[in-house]
């Protein structure tokens, strides 16, 4: 029987954010990893959210 390993050629790479949630007796990892070839900063992006939440929640002048 033919040996039926698979095989990862990528290359590894370590995960830019580390997360550790504990829930009852259970720990939740969670790795992220971003867009190696990005311009924009997570400040950016964030800005972009609130600028488009605070528009979205303006009231219209009477």
């Amino acid at each position: 029987m033919a040996d039926n390993k698979q095989h990862d050629h990528r290359t590894t790479r370590r995960p830019d954010c580390v997360t550790e949630i504990r829930m009852g007796n259970s720990v939740l990892v969670v790795s992220g990893y971003f867009k190696k070839d990005i311009t924009t900063t997570a400040a950016d992006k964030m800005a972009r959210v609130l600028e488009a939440e605070a528009a979205a929640t303006q009231k219209p002048a009477i």
